[in-house]
């Protein structure tokens, strides 16, 4: 969907990487449900380039399985990991990151590169690295010992790593080897790990496609920082902390923050008409509609064909929650 200006996020994410790295270059996981659509978005990214879940079993299984394949041909390669649903204002600073952090990787195969980002606020729907001192710097991009990372805290916990100072957000962008990642999850991970090698030792084989569709659906859900970024060691982690322009626009509130010219400035589209309201997102994709608010303050509103949503904006991190909670329901198709 188009949410911010006239392409998609996953559009916008492949756009930063260009021309730095060729499209043959360009690798999407994805769902098999969504594969078609991302075709349609960009038809430049080769077939062979897709690695197809065929259910969502989070972030954790579907790392693996993508670093076990390109591991086959590319095991010491400096790879990067990244997002489709986020926005990055300061574009040649990100690139100019991605090279410096593929440089020490490609020196150091056996290690990994968090792009981590100064926090503009206490968030409580993000990861936190720990930071530690700056070890060396290059073109004046700084890298810092990793001292720990910690999954999304409370409220008042986010609170205090933003008024420590000693904590960054994890923005879930890696600089890294397929080798360093197959070995940290048969590491940390290791039922997980004998599972989808069984389906990485079919990959290019007629066998592939059923093994894929019968392991993958046994795979344990699990995102990728429990798996393995609470455990990595530290000596094979560094962190660079710098203040890209970024955005989660997977997430409402961050749609607004980065939308939004002054703080408390009201974010419309669509048929929508307003008195007395402050602080609000009001999205209405249905142009039969109008949504009329009244007295609201820090909401988010968004009218789709199928769903309306509204919540305030310190409530829009239980979202994911209440989504999953659909599957196997009478609304399973809206997850």
């Amino acid at each position: 969907e188009r949410i911010i200006g006239e392409k998609s996020t996953l559009q916008l994410a492949v756009e930063r990487l260009r021309p730095d790295f060729e499209f043959s270059d360009i690798f999407i996981s994805t769902n098999v449900a969504y594969k078609e659509i991302i075709q349609k978005q960009l038809p430049q990214i080769p077939e062979e380039n897709y690695f197809l879940e065929p259910e969502k079993k989070d972030v954790g299984p579907a790392i693996v399985l993508v670093m076990g394949i390109l591991r086959i041909k590319h095991p010491h390669e400096p790879v990067v990991i990244l997002w489709s649903d986020h926005l990055v204002k300061e574009m040649s600073l990100f690139r100019k990151i991605l090279a410096i952090a593929g440089e020490h990787v490609q020196k150091k195969p056996n290690s990994i590169v968090f792009i981590a980002h100064k926090p503009r606020f206490a968030s409580s729907n993000l990861g936190y690295i720990t930071i530690g001192k700056k070890s060396h710097e290059k073109e004046l991009v700084s890298f810092y010992s990793f001292e720990g990372f910690k999954y999304r805290p409370d409220e008042k916990t986010a609170a205090e790593y933003f008024a420590s100072g000693k904590y960054a957000w994890n923005l879930g962008y890696f600089v890294t080897t397929p080798s360093f990642i197959w070995r940290a999850y048969e590491r940390f991970t290791p039922s997980l790990f004998d599972e989808v090698k069984k389906i990485v030792d079919t990959y290019e084989t007629k066998e592939y496609p059923a093994a894929l569709k019968k392991i993958y659906s046994t795979l344990e859900k699990i995102n990728f920082d429990h798996a393995i970024l609470e455990k990595l060691d530290k000596k094979t982690a560094a962190v660079i902390v710098e203040d890209i322009g970024w955005s989660d626009i997977g997430a409402w509130e961050a749609v607004k923050e980065a939308m939004e010219q002054y703080p408390y400035e009201n974010i419309i589209r669509g048929r929508v008409y307003l008195e007395h309201v402050r602080d609000s997102l009001i999205y209405n994709y249905e142009d039969k509609k109008l949504i009329v608010g009244i007295d609201l303050d820090e909401h988010i509103i968004v009218n789709t064909k199928d769903v309306l949503l509204i919540a305030k904006k310190s409530s829009v991190g239980k979202i994911k929650t209440l989504v999953e909670n659909f599957e196997g329901t009478e609304n399973e198709d809206l997850t």
